[in-house]
């Protein structure tokens, strides 16, 4: 067989091809037609057939009028098409038969099984970046249709088996003549049933690694059965996840491929990008981080047509079975045309992890050049607690007696963090800050007397009656913060000042506390430090009268600073 045209925007564009459009105009054809037109390519040459599917067949053989590939053709003159047309077409990268397939069976016929055909242009571009990426010994697609993405991946992998999963039969016909008539035939298998729990291994194990590619059927979950959304909140909860019945049929193609692959294998997958926000998409976005080993995601809007029989935001979702890279690229398209323009920015996983709606995460960023990143990526910035009271719960001579263990160094006041320069490192000049324990019956018989004392002159003086306390788990404790490893100043008439906190003072609400959300080293930190101080002014914040400038936590999230891995020392 020559092989195809490897030029991808040729084969996005068969559909628009004059030679492909005049072959369907040109067809009067019926299913029982397309089923003949399937047998003649060589349907039978792949192995593993389903009663079903030897129902179509002996039913389009039966025909007289359609026992002959010519019959799929209406008697209008003058083109006849045989089946070496329809070889020609394939080695073209074309996919006549999934085309006249979703010609037969209307977009609302296919949607209850969730059949939407991917375009080729999606298709060359999602096999093309995963094959930069090594060879698989074996390519599976858990819902094939006609095999688009098995037929593209055959081309890319001359040596990889195919393995196609599709649980309607005469899709699955189609699926096998044109493996057969693209000459697969012999490396390829197609199994009629449910992804879910189909047997992807025929013999032994795979030795090599598998690749996983295609559009799972996205079917709402009112349409899934209850004995499946069982399994879906069994088996996730059986390895450790949380689930929602409400989750689409995707979301269980996702968990069943965790489930099965190998530490190693990858793939891709092009869904509807609802799990990146809602909250029953939050299985899929645990699973991402975690066992599926999430790489990347792009985000197609409904104008580049990803589903072209559905007006919906497509997210093509990239993994390699548990990987943990420190930032996942996220990008947001509006054509298709723009899939190979870079990869999109990267995001740290621990912004991710911490964030509840992942889709704005792919909008642009103006002002954070390339090497750079947010501040919010690499920490969580949160204010200091409120007390409620400062004059009681910051010690003093009404505290007397109370166990040092429930006094702690605290920042509570903003000059000690700019007389404090880079570091601050001696807690004795603070003031400390009382934190009882939420249940007091972990104290001992001293510790309660003292405790008891101070607490009735705390009552006294109305710290219980405070709408913070009252808010309180327990009234008497203020709950104070780990301490932060850089602690920043937020309101003032100048620039904040961010201050290593080697000596582990506590913090309360007239400073904020910056929270790794990954390991950084003491190299780094410092350096940041440095940058920080050099670099932040006043223009991000907020500007009262008077010249007050305040930058709430997520404000000061959206300092751009230099990645861990770019990081230098400001020049001076």
């Amino acid at each position: 067989m020559r092989r195809a045209v490897s030029d991808g925007r040729a084969r996005g564009k068969a559909a628009a091809n004059p030679e492909f459009r005049s072959f369907l105009d040109d067809l009067a054809v019926s299913e029982q037609a397309l089923v003949a037109a399937a047998l003649a390519l060589g349907a039978r040459e792949v192995p593993g057939w389903s009663a079903a599917e030897k129902r179509l067949a002996r039913s389009a053989c039966s025909r007289d009028s359609i026992s002959a590939p010519a019959s799929l053709l209406s008697p209008r003159p003058p083109r006849i098409p045989d089946v070496e047309d329809l070889r020609h077409l394939l080695e073209k990268g074309m996919d006549p038969l999934g085309e006249i397939f979703c010609q037969l069976r209307s977009a609302a016929h296919r949607r209850r099984l969730g059949a939407t055909y991917t375009p080729f242009e999606i298709v060359d571009f999602m096999v093309s970046s995963l094959a930069r990426q090594g060879v698989p010994r074996r390519v599976v697609d858990p819902g094939a249709g006609s095999g688009r993405f098995l037929l593209r991946a055959a081309r890319e992998f001359p040596e990889a088996e195919l393995v196609g999963i599709e649980i309607d039969p005469l899709a699955a016909l189609l699926l096998r003549g044109n493996l057969a008539g693209a000459g697969l035939a012999q490396r390829s298998r197609v199994i009629v049933g449910d992804y879910r729990d189909a047997a992807l291994t025929a013999t032994g194990a795979i030795d090599g690694p598998t690749l996983y590619i295609g559009n799972p059927p996205y079917v709402r979950h009112h349409l899934v059965t209850p004995e499946w959304k069982r399994w879906l909140v069994a088996t996730a909860n059986g390895q450790g996840y949380r689930s929602s019945q409400l989750a689409g049929l995707h979301i269980y193609f996702f968990l069943a491929t965790a489930l099965r692959a190998q530490s190693g294998d990858r793939g891709a997958f092009i869904t509807a990008a609802e799990w990146l926000d809602v909250n029953y998409g939050r299985l899929m976005r645990d699973l991402f981080l975690d066992r599926l080993g999430g790489t990347g995601v792009i985000i197609i809007e409904p104008t580049a047509s990803p589903f072209p029989d559905a007006a919906a935001t497509a997210a093509i979702t990239s993994f390699r079975i548990e990987a943990r890279p420190a930032t996942i690229r996220f990008k947001r398209i509006n054509a298709l045309s723009e899939l190979r323009n870079g990869q999109g920015p990267g995001i740290r996983r621990e912004c991710l992890a911490a964030e509840a709606r992942w889709s704005r995460l792919s909008e642009a960023r103006p002002g954070v050049p390339a090497g750079y990143v947010e501040l919010g990526e690499l920490f969580r910035v949160h204010r200091g607690q409120v007390t409620g009271a400062n004059r009681i719960w910051i010690a003093g001579k009404h505290s007397r007696g109370l166990p040092e263990a429930f006094l702690f160094p605290t920042v509570t006041k903003a000059r000690e963090l700019l007389q404090a320069g880079l570091v601050l490192a001696d807690c004795r000049p603070l003031k400390r800050v009382i934190d009882l324990p939420p249940d007091l019956s972990v104290l001992g018989k001293k510790e309660t007397q003292a405790v008891r004392r101070f607490l009735a002159l705390a009552r006294a003086a109305g710290a219980d009656q405070t709408y913070i306390a009252r808010n309180r788990k327990a009234w008497w404790s203020v709950g104070l913060r780990q301490p932060a490893p850089i602690l920043a100043t937020y309101m003032a008439r100048r620039p904040p000042a961010f201050v290593r906190n080697l000596a582990q003072a506590r913090h309360i609400n007239i400073a904020h506390g910056l929270y790794p959300r990954q390991d950084l080293s003491e190299d780094y930190l410092e350096l940041l430090l440095r940058f920080l101080a050099a670099r932040v002014g006043i223009s991000g914040g907020r500007t009262y009268a008077g010249g007050l400038t305040k930058f709430e936590p997520r404000e000061m999230e959206r300092i751009t600073v230099p990645a861990p891995e770019s990081i230098r020392e400001p020049t001076p």
